[in-house]
């Protein structure tokens, strides 16, 4: 629509908006109507229409098989729409109009906005399923009625009220009429039915609709607005009301066709199951994060039980095992605390890294400089517990071989989304599929003939085991230019299956 709109007419950005504004309401108008919308706008030099949006009802047959967005159509062609826009006035003069052997009546509603006439709503009414109307649909038709003529005085949409279409209740979830005191005219199947569900043994016509809520959902501590005055459709408003054993989702459209208020159209939606399930996940969101909790305790017991055991060990070897078993149960301790802060289970894994890298420093601590550069992002708890253990096992390897007793050095920790192992580049079609994770110190480099395939300590071991196995992806460890070892890990974003 915006396209159209700069590209043929002469509309401002404000005009834009409140069509914008209409469009995201029109929805109702269609459905109340049982009738196809389409919105035309004059052109430039006004000569011609253009075709800005359209709307299909969700209450009755389509009118329009094709697409009707973007067709112009010569001014003095279809004259209803000549003469809503140059009077100013609802238009329904005329013969129905013949589509594919469909009869269809049309009628113009003028756009107006500040005084000034924007633009056509053409009705297009499919009349080959005509039959005598019910209450239900005589409610709709007069509503659609009413709405028109505030559509035609520029009364609706409300400036301000936004509504989100998915979200806001329809007109075939549950209607309401009230006259202008409050009082229900007219209740749908639907509507009562929500009302039977927060607790109404009776029937709502002729009870004055906001006493009625009020008295069904009583408030609960302070409220902005009153239950009573919020539900007798004073305003445009929108809330939800739950007592009994029901929680119902409520709209309410004041009614002013000739500028003074007539009545209110209410629209509700019976939410309960959905409110129900979202209490659900919300409870299971919470259980899995105290599990992570509990986990992430129960380790860190572990990791204290293997601190003192080392304490106690003579042997210098037995300690150095010890100690390397703390840094790895750490190392997953430190991914469960992350994921029992987070409502998903994902973590910004650059924070782990960090936390990591300060773990293991403490092998050399005020001789090995540790540093991270570059993002890892988010990952799924399942690639960043493994990825952790990896980090961890790389970063010690480095510490305790890499360098001499007291010796100082670096040891450098990047990350790419998307890197080229080969290459050394970002690739954006990789970005969201693969990670690229390099170690490198200045250290003494690799023995003579080391194979880091098959050869290293339980450590390396580990390392391959799992990125190869768990995590899906590669390891390779090779001399650095000029001094030094580097490790290479290319290994997929989401887990490997």
């Amino acid at each position: 629509m915006n396209d159209l709109v700069r590209q043929h007419t002469s509309l401002g950005e404000s005009d834009l908006e409140w069509l914008h504004l209409l469009v995201s309401e029109w929805q109702l108008l269609s459905d109340l109507s049982f009738a196809d919308l389409v919105l035309w706008v004059p052109t430039h030099d006004g000569t011609r229409y253009v075709s800005v949006a359209q709307m299909r009802p969700n209450t009755g047959p389509t009118s329009y098989q094709d697409d009707m967005v973007g067709h112009l159509v010569p001014r003095g062609r279809r004259p209803l729409l000549d003469a809503a826009l140059d009077e100013g006035r609802i238009v329904r003069e005329g013969d129905p109009e013949w589509r594919e052997e469909v009869p269809v009546r049309v009628e113009s509603i003028p756009v107006r906005r500040d005084g000034r006439v924007l633009g056509v709503i053409a009705r297009n009414t499919n009349l080959l399923t005509v039959r005598t109307p019910s209450r239900l649909e005589l409610t709709y038709l007069q509503s659609a009625s009413d709405l028109a003529q505030m559509i035609a005085a520029g009364s609706f949409p409300f400036p301000g009220q936004q509504v989100d279409m998915d979200a806001s209740p329809r007109a075939g979830d549950g209607l309401i009429r009230l006259d202008a005191d409050g009082i229900v005219q007219y209740a749908s199947p639907n509507a009562l039915s929500a009302y039977h569900r927060l607790g109404l043994a009776s029937d709502l016509v002729g009870h004055h609709l906001g006493r009625t809520t009020d008295e069904l959902a009583p408030a609960r501590g302070p409220v902005d607005e009153a239950l009573v005055k919020l539900a007798s459709g004073y305003a445009p408003r929108e809330a939800e009301v739950e007592g009994g054993d029901g929680v119902i989702q409520l709209r309410t459209i004041p009614l002013k066709p000739k500028g003074t208020r007539i009545g209110s159209l209410v629209l509700l939606r019976d939410v309960t199951e959905l409110r129900r399930r979202e209490r659900e996940l919300i409870t299971k969101d919470a259980t899995i994060r105290e599990i992570h909790h509990r986990v992430k305790n129960n380790l860190q017991t572990v990791a204290a039980l293997l601190r003192l055991q080392a304490r106690r060990m003579e042997s210098e070897r037995g300690r150095e095992a010890l100690n390397e078993a703390v840094r790895r149960v750490g190392s997953i301790a430190i991914v469960h605390e992350t994921l029992s802060q987070n409502l998903d289970e994902r973590v910004e894994f650059d924070e782990i890294a960090d936390r990591v890298l300060a773990m293991v420093s403490e092998i050399a601590p005020g001789q090995v400089v540790c540093r991270r550069t570059g993002r890892f992002g988010v990952l799924d708890a399942e690639v960043a517990t493994p990825l952790s253990m990896v980090l961890t096992e790389i970063l010690q390897n480095a510490l305790e071989h890499a360098f001499a007793p007291g010796e100082r050095g670096t040891v450098d920790v990047s990350a790419v989304r998307g890197g080229d192992a080969q290459a050394g580049r970002v690739d954006r079609a990789r970005a969201d599929t693969r990670l690229m994770i390099t170690v490198q110190d200045d250290g003494h480099g690799l023995p003579e003939g080391f194979d880091p395939q098959r050869g290293g300590n339980l450590g390396l071991q580990i390392v391959r085991t799992l990125v190869e196995g768990e995590l899906g992806g590669t390891f390779d460890m090779v001399p650095a230019p000029g001094r030094g070892t580097r490790v290479m890990l290319d290994i997929p974003v989401k887990p490997h299956k």
